[in-house]
């Protein structure tokens, strides 16, 4: 089904792979005769590297200095993003800058009025010269892909699911400060990534869906990092068989993967896909050169591929339903074990009690957002539902289409009423049940989505009120096949169904009657409407030549989702106001830690201010004691007092920059790790002033409690020191060890040392 090379591999004029095992470079001299080339000069040859290379303002391709063609967010981010820019100078965006509004659109108990930030969007759209794209109208990446995406194009979104490769558009998802810098006409500065290709083979069989593909890539690919910040490019001969939307389907679940971004050879259902959509001129056939170099490949035998399912509660626990049906019990107890882990055993989670009759019950089924709302996705479910019914038991589904064009077509060609009839419920575009903000299950429920993750919580159940729901990842056929079964899990390629295949039409007045367009125009008389509840980002310093951190949690998962280190659900009704926000930083995983570490920063502030820290927090003066017996250089104004994190692996999941910044907020001034799951996690931390410490042993010289002192941090950074040496302080003495802070540029060292981007930049 799916399999990995184990080594690089040249692609040959799109269709026959060669691995670099072996005598590959005699075999491929026979091959190619003249036309041989080394990795090096095949590596430029695709399709990655020459998008790359159109938007890189450097002079060194290894060190790219990117510029990108457009920017979008949603509402969980631009008021955020755009508060930092206007902090920093803003006087208009520079390029295309969408703002949409589909993260938290339904009313949100306490914290900021949901409207007050949609009216600082369309103001700062009119103010800027933006574009405003109003509640329910679509969810952010299908209004990309219908209205944004271009062939060779970069997009850059503050989404993690910010992927339109499939349309020949790389596009990436990364924390808000970024999308700042763009805003600023700064750059987007990284290595050259590695590229792996995709290669797909043979055709879906009837029934499978772009999820169940996504989800046997990703459980191939994710424990092993085999394709961690890299680029997926697709190719090979089975990506003619599928559709625009089907391609869709599999690109935007690609973030699953931790790759950095992904592009597609384009063809004509490409080029189909954007007449229809009345863009034609931006389509762009790619592929890649007719010798070009991967890094490696990951063979995806598309007609070997079954109907899947990811299991509570990551997108990478995944099996077969065939697999999952034939080992019911034995399955289902190991994602009971693997839950203690998640959990951390705070609530007693069960799955074998959904086990009736030998089948599996699920309560609830959602078709959602920009991975399972597409038309192809929707209409083949209703296709499967036709003439059935959901049934009067627990058991629900519910529909949201991803932009309001396809539910007016789905309306127009009768799948809507065909859908509504069985029982099922239609709604309009959001991102809820994505982020646990809509149809949250009953305790210990069992949802099965066509969405993009199903972590802890994901859902919108409340751990920390011993409410625990979970959620399975499967395709919008296989759920469809089990709502049309009552509610007992069943795979779509064992239903005898007609898929119909009706065709789209886009109905691009919808967004001209509704979608403000600045057209790139902007208004400096629009004065900006604040709610009350939109605050500024507060005071932040900078970094001092020493640095005392406390460690306030210690986090020992395998993996930490962003989602853990800060919840998203009702939570982000607190979006545009950071000390509110900051009040749920790690609420689901350690409840203790807010208490910590204000308990640190009232020292700091102590300090900031002229006072002694010593007499706001006690518990600092042996510590100092210690510190300064050693350093009798050591005085208020050359330490600084702040806190600090531990996890094994921090930063999987959303791209949202309220993972950092509600630490930075609170007094945070590090992390340490084993290693990050993501760059643009540790991109946050960066940005947002924080040391991205790394610690590669697995026996940890501190604990949660302790206090570690680090003495010219501010040298190390500035002198790019590999090894910073620190010490754990205890009243009997210190205990010194090394921590690394891995590559920065010279940038990034520089927004470390003022203490933020917002400083970095900061006028006035």
């Amino acid at each position: 089904m799916v399999t990995l090379s184990k080594s690089g591999a040249y692609l040959l004029n799109g269709t026959e792979v060669v691995e670099t095992t072996g005598d590959y470079e005699n075999l491929l001299k026979s091959k190619l005769g003249n036309e041989y080339i080394t990795k090096e000069e095949a590596a430029k040859n695709t399709i990655a590297y020459g998008i790359l290379a159109d938007h890189n303002t450097s002079s060194n391709m290894d060190k790219l200095q990117i510029k990108f063609d457009k920017l979008t967010s949603h509402d969980i981010t631009f008021v955020g993003i755009i508060q930092t820019a206007r902090a920093s100078g803003l006087e208009k965006f520079p390029i295309p800058y969408v703002l949409t509004n589909c993260h938290n659109s339904l009313c949100a108990v306490g914290g900021t009025i949901n409207e007050d930030d949609h009216m600082f969007g369309l103001t700062c759209a009119k103010k800027y010269g933006g574009v405003y794209v109003p509640p329910h109208q679509a969810v952010i990446h299908q209004f990309a892909r219908e209205m944004l995406a271009g062939g060779g194009k970069m997009i850059l979104g503050s989404d993690s699911h910010t992927r339109y490769g499939a349309l020949g558009t790389m596009a990436m998802g990364e924390g808000g400060p970024e999308l700042v810098k763009q805003l600023l006409s700064q750059t987007y500065d990284i290595n050259m990534p590695g590229v792996i290709a995709v290669y797909l083979s043979g055709e879906p069989v009837k029934g499978v869906g772009p999820q169940d593909v996504a989800l046997a890539i990703i459980g191939a690919v994710f424990a092993n990092g085999y394709v961690k910040n890299k680029v997926l490019e697709f190719v090979g001969p089975g990506v003619s068989k599928l559709s625009a939307d089907f391609r869709i389907g599999i690109d935007v679940m690609t973030t699953e993967t931790t790759c950095l971004s992904s592009i597609w050879s384009t063809d004509d259902k490409i080029k189909d896909f954007y007449d229809i959509h009345g863009r034609s001129e931006d389509y762009k056939e790619l592929n890649p050169g007719n010798v070009a170099y991967y890094d490696g490949v990951v063979y995806v035998e598309l007609d070997k591929v079954k109907p899947m399912i990811a299991m509570p509660f990551h997108p990478s626990n995944t099996y077969t339903i065939e697999e999952l049906n034939a080992n019911l019990m034995d399955i289902l107890d190991d994602c009971e074990k693997k839950a203690l882990v998640s959990l951390d055993g705070q609530v007693d989670f069960k799955l074998k009690d959904k086990v009736r009759n030998g089948k599996l019950y699920v309560e609830q089924g959602i078709i959602a957002g920009c991975a399972g709302g597409g038309f192809e996705n929707i209409c083949a479910a209703a296709d499967i539902l036709k003439g059935t019914s959901i049934g009067s038991d627990e058991f629900t589904l519910s529909i949201y289409p991803a932009s309001t064009p396809i539910y007016v077509e789905l309306a127009r060609n009768g799948r809507l009423a065909d859908l509504m009839a069985t029982g099922a419920i239609v709604k309009t575009a959001f991102c809820g049940p994505c982020f646990g903000a809509g149809d949250t299950p009953a305790n210990n429920a069992l949802s099965i989505r066509h969405s993009t993750r199903n972590f802890p919580n994901r859902e919108g159940s409340k751990l920390q009120n011993s409410q625990i729901a979970s959620v399975a990842l499967m395709d919008a056929r296989s759920i469809a096949a089990t709502a049309a079964n009552k509610g007992y899990l069943t795979a779509a390629t064992d239903v005898d169904v007609n898929f119909t295949n009706p065709r789209y039409f886009f109905d691009k007045t919808i967004y001209e009657n509704r979608v403000f367009d600045s057209k790139g125009v902007a208004d400096p008389s629009v004065e900006i409407k604040f709610g009350p509840n939109i605050k500024d980002w507060p005071k932040m310093v900078a970094l001092t030549d020493n640095l005392l951190l406390k460690v306030v949690s210690e986090i020992h998962d395998p993996v930490t989702t962003t989602d853990e280190l800060i919840p998203s659900g009702e939570t982000s009704s607190y979006r545009s106001n950071p000390l509110g926000l900051a009040e749920f930083t790690l609420s689901r995983k350690d409840p203790a830690y807010v208490g910590r570490a204000k308990a640190v920063k009232a020292a700091e502030e102590a300090r900031e201010n002229g006072k002694c820290p010593c007499e706001t927090f006690e518990e600092l003066t042996p510590v100092m004691n210690t510190i300064k017996a050693a350093y009798n250089n050591i005085s208020r104004e050359n330490i600084g007092i702040g806190s600090t994190i531990y996890a094994v692996k921090p930063g999987d999941g959303s791209a949202r920059e309220q993972a950092a910044s509600c630490q930075k907020v609170l007094g945070g001034w590090a992390n340490i790790a084993k290693e990050y799951a993501t760059k643009r996690y540790r991109s946050n931390l960066i940005n947002w002033g924080m040391l991205p410490f790394i610690y590669e042993k697995d026996e940890l010289p501190f604990a949660n409690g302790d206090y570690i002192f680090i003495p010219e941090i501010a040298k190390a950074v500035t002198d790019k020191a590999e090894e910073i040496k620190a010490y754990v302080v205890k009243e009997d003495g210190m205990k010194e060890f090394t921590l690394k802070l891995g590559e920065l540029t010279d940038d990034e060292r520089e927004i470390i040392l003022k203490g933020c981007l917002i400083n970095y930049n900061r006028v006035g």
